[in-house]
């Protein structure tokens, strides 16, 4: 089943069915969910609670349209644009409601990394490195982009009060607690959460200016610091510590609390529809 087909078969069922347990059962455990496909069950139960909002999913922003958000926090900002058709397109896409003014605000961004293949090597007996004689392998740096897609939503989002991204990591380079997994023959393998060689998760905790992970951070800090105020903007950073696949009952009500903590936010701007639908 294509992956497209997949999403629009799960939304359809969210619909007719009582929520949560109605998409995540068995069957929908065993494929596996993108986080876009995730976002789209997300907007669905979004419409479904509040009737009287208006959402719509897209899976790209424009660096034209991020220049133009933060020109109107500042004229001298978002001056420069090389490629004029430039975008950014995070993995889970970007949920919006429409507020009063009729602006459509962002609820949701969602990215979901797979970084080190350490677990399912050493399950497997297959050794790594150049000589095909190493238990582990080396991290690489493929989730230095997500930086890159942060900092641009942080640049849309400049005149906001919440920052609704929401990063989700799985694989060996993001253990939060050291492992022992088994070979075939029996030997067993430990991969020390703490190794250099392995984790990378303090590459990506700059995004949250090292406060904890799996932690809804979507609402700005306020920080005083001598006679300034300085607005954070942090990422939500959730990882599976074993180094396992995501849940994605779990990644789902994950991306909903995200979710209502940004509408909560946004409340005086959406106050007239909500008042006017009661």
């Amino acid at each position: 089943m294509s992956k497209k087909n997949q999403s629009t078969r799960l939304t359809n069922q969210h619909k007719q069915s009582q929520g949560v347990v109605g998409i995540f059962g068995d069957d929908a455990k065993s494929h596996d969910l993108t986080v876009g496909n995730i976002s789209k069950i997300v907007i669905s139960r979004l419409e479904s609670e509040y009737p009287q909002l208006s959402f719509r999913y897209r899976d790209s922003i424009k660096k034209e349209e991020i220049n133009e958000a933060l020109k109107k926090v500042d004229p001298d900002l978002g001056q420069t644009l090389f490629v004029s058709n430039s975008s950014i397109k995070p993995d889970g896409g970007i949920i919006e409601v429409l507020d009063d003014n009729g602006n459509w605000r962002v609820v949701l961004v969602t990215e979901a990394k797979h970084q080190g293949k350490d677990v399912e090597n050493i399950k497997n007996g297959v050794l790594v490195g150049t000589n095909n004689d190493q238990d582990l392998m080396d991290a690489g740096n493929a989730i230095e982009r997500s930086h890159k897609n942060i900092s641009e939503i942080a640049n849309f989002m400049l005149s906001e009060s919440h920052f609704p991204y929401v990063l989700f990591l799985e694989g060996s380079n993001f253990l939060t607690e050291t492992i022992s997994i088994t070979r075939p023959d029996g030997r067993v393998v430990n991969l020390e959460y703490n190794s250099g060689k392995l984790n990378r998760l303090d590459r990506l905790t700059a995004a949250n200016y090292g406060m904890p992970i799996d932690t809804n951070l979507c609402v700005n800090k306020f920080i005083k610091h001598k006679n300034k105020t300085i607005m954070l903007q942090a990422a939500s950073i959730y990882s599976q510590g074993r180094g396992e696949r995501w849940d994605t009952q779990k990644m789902y009500e994950i991306m909903f609390e995200i979710s209502t903590t940004s509408l909560k936010t946004l409340g005086s701007d959406l106050f007239i529809q909500i008042t006017s639908n009661k």
